[in-house]
């Protein structure tokens, strides 16, 4: 693949494909990507094939899902588009969650036989969080139990009411040869999914009714988009409104970000053509997207930045990947300027001056160097030594912080041990590796048992990440238990004094601090606050109180678990002009936090997913009543297609571990489950007490 130089900024786009797992996103991208001539065949996602091409790391080719987001350049009718084929396992919503970052629009690739499936609200949720236009994708309406209608149906009932369809198919499951675009109101045929081309003609006259109504929806809706074109509609009709007049009003429509064209078919036909019409038609360029806005790492103050390769450079690192050949591959998306290979740039996070080695344009897991990449694109950077995910690099003489990307913590976490000495360094390598990649793959070390925790968003997560250290690291290792990450936080307020004086011939050490502890008002993360008066506690020693008070949160009070969701504040103390210093005063944070924290009504928090179960109605019963007894609280049931059954829960993650296997035997193998992290919850008394007696034997 060549780079093309000449495509201006109005023709980038810069688009996800995202869906629940299994929709067929991988499949659609394979399909893109024959059309617009980047391959030369279509890989198959399963199978004994090469695989699809987005799905390049082993794993992915064996279990038949995308694991990491891959990107892709491809060219269509004189545009450039950047694909990332984003996972669909809940497992991985943190790859979807930093690609939706920097991503200009979406196609959401929605399953014909199954309509909008748990993972499709999630990825949906997170499309709306950073505000990004989409298209719909229906996929696999040709196979047995593909209904267009019906999918549409379920995205008006679970997702939004403002999706409308753009083009209707011809024909129903295994007879569908086409779709009616209600743009133009041709109809566009093919002999057969994979002929290279779509033969235009007339719309079927038992079709003809349907696609005027769907049409007159469409232009209704789409009007709404300019007073001048609604009171041409108004007072001349439908028929008054042109076609590129009903184009440009859509365009409006969908870049306001709450209005969804929708179209159909198999995602490896070519039908897929029509997909890439309405990227390129209806889907933002960088220029629609407009200035983005960060801050001045000097004083906090507001500036912008505008996709135009001659403001200053700013770009944001969003992926990290380990290359086999190149090493660590740093994914940026450029906002404003150019960035150059071999320039250096400074990363205002780390705050740091670094330089830029090579650029290289990914195609999946194959690469080509290029000189430069500028405002609105996408590229690979070799070369950065400090920089990871979330990270701003600018221009030097023009610095800018743009806003990162926060994921949630971990749930999951176990122990893993290396099985020889020779193994031992190689993990540690390994696992830092791993961690620089994922933002949401931590790694500690217990300080009583000496042992290394790895923590993940889930099961399949941690199962990745060790089979890919075996494999990619030839590191063997020998594995835990899976453990829950649980919580300590207080229910009420406490004041106490914490005073560390000891005298021990020569100059003693002297601290003394009364900490006010209360609960914070969100339940997360900690605040200090200093209200000291006067000197009674030296400016210079209040950091050291803070710090101590911290690691001992840190480190936790009833069970050794970290204390969340809690206020310190400083109010009042006194010093000794000798014997006080810095180490003082953090023992007499310590000794405050070991007092206050037991008074003030300290408890346990554990996890509890939002599970989502989708099965036959016959199983229906056994699966609520494995749900209660898992702690669980059921929150919904709801009918989906083919007359399966949704239920919707919350239970603890601790009950949760080999649900997977459970819920096969139980609906002998036809109920599948997705599960993401909702909230942290206090645990019962008698449970705490378990988790208390367990913690300190």
């Amino acid at each position: 693949m060549t780079e093309k130089n000449n495509v201006t900024l109005d023709k980038f786009r810069n688009i996800g494909i995202i869906a629940h797992i299994d929709a067929g996103k991988t499949t659609a991208t394979e399909g893109i990507l024959y059309r617009t001539g980047l391959t030369h065949k279509i890989g198959e996602v399963k199978g004994d094939g090469d695989g699809a091409t987005t799905d390049w790391m082993e794993q992915e080719k064996e279990r038949g899902i995308t694991i990491t987001s891959a990107a892709v350049t491809c060219f269509w009718k004189d545009h450039k588009i950047n694909i990332i084929d984003t996972p669909g396992h809940i497992d991985f919503t943190a790859e979807v969650e930093r690609s939706l970052r920097v991503l200009d629009g979406a196609v959401t690739v929605f399953d014909g036989k199954m309509g909008v499936e748990a993972q499709s609200e999630t990825v949906w949720r997170q499309a709306n969080k950073y505000g990004v236009p989409r298209v719909c994708f229906i996929n696999k309406i040709n196979q047995t139990g593909g209904d267009f209608w019906k999918s549409l149906e379920s995205i008006h009932s679970r997702l939004t009411k403002n999706a409308f369809p753009v083009h209707i198919p011809i024909g129903f499951e295994k007879t569908i040869n086409g779709l009616i675009d209600l743009i133009d109101m041709k109809a566009y045929t093919y002999e057969d999914y994979t002929d290279h081309a779509l033969v235009s003609g007339e719309i079927p006259a038992d079709m003809l009714e349907k696609a005027k109504n769907a049409r007159s929806l469409l232009v209704e809706n789409a009007v709404e988009a300019d007073d001048e074109l609604m009171m041409k509609f108004l007072e001349e009709g439908e028929d008054s409104i042109t076609v590129d007049e009903l184009r440009g009003a859509l365009r409006k429509r969908v870049l306001a970000g709450d209005f969804f064209l929708v179209t159909g078919g198999d995602g490896r036909g070519v039908i897929v053509e029509k997909l890439l019409d309405l990227t390129v038609d209806y889907l933002p360029s960088p220029i629609d997207v407009g200035e983005v806005w960060g801050k001045n790492p000097k004083n906090g103050d507001e500036i912008g930045r505008k996709p135009d390769v001659t403001e200053p450079m700013s770009a944001l690192a969003f992926k990290i990947a380990t290359d086999p050949f190149v090493g660590k591959l740093i994914f940026v998306r450029v906002y404003s300027g150019t960035l150059h290979a071999g320039s250096y740039v400074l990363n205002t996070a780390s705050g740091e001056k670094e330089r830029v080695g090579r650029i290289v344009r990914m195609h999946a897991d194959k690469r080509e160097d290029i000189d430069s990449i500028g405002a609105g694109d996408i590229a690979a950077v070799v070369g950065l030594k400090s920089t990871f995910t979330g990270h701003t690099l600018c221009d030097i003489a023009h610095p800018i912080a743009l806003e990162g990307i926060v994921f949630q913590e971990p749930p999951v976490s176990i122990a893993v041990e290396p099985k020889s000495k020779a193994d031992q360094e190689k993990m540690g390598i390994a696992l830092q590796r791993l961690a620089e990649e994922d933002p949401t793959f931590r790694i500690h070390t217990d300080e009583e048992t000496g042992q290394t925790i790895i923590s993940g968003m889930g099961e399949l997560h941690l199962d990745i990440l060790i089979e890919r250290m075996k494999r990619e690291f030839k590191v063997e290792a020998n594995v835990g238990e899976p453990q829950v990450a649980f919580r300590e936080t207080i229910r009420g307020t406490s004041d106490v004094q914490g005073k560390h004086a000891k005298q021990s011939g020569g100059r003693g050490q002297y601290g003394d601090v009364y900490v006010r502890f209360e609960p914070t008002e969100s339940g997360e993360g900690f605040e200090f606050v200093d209200e000291v008066k006067g000197g009674v506690v030296p400016q210079e020693y209040r950091p050291a109180v803070k710090a101590g008070v911290e690691e001992t949160l840190a480190g936790g009070i009833l069970a050794g678990y970290p204390v969340i969701g809690v206020k310190a504040s400083l109010h009042d103390g006194s010093y000794h002009d000798v014997d006080s210093s810095e180490l003082a005063f953090k023992l007499a944070g310590v000794l405050a936090t070991k007092k206050g924290i037991p008074e003030a009504r300290p408890v346990i928090l554990e996890p509890v997913m939002h599970v989502e179960v989708t099965t036959p109605e016959d199983f229906m019963g056994d699966i609520i009543g494995d749900l209660n007894s898992r702690r669980g609280r059921i929150d919904a049931m709801d009918d989906l297609m083919g007359g399966a059954k949704l239920i919707k829960a919350f239970v603890p993650l601790s009950n949760m571990f080999g649900y997977t296997g459970d819920i096969r035997s139980m609906s002998q193998g036809r109920a599948a489950s997705t599960m993401e992290l909702a909230q942290y919850e206090e645990v019962p008394p008698n449970v705490a007490q378990e988790i208390i007696e367990k913690r300190s034997k």
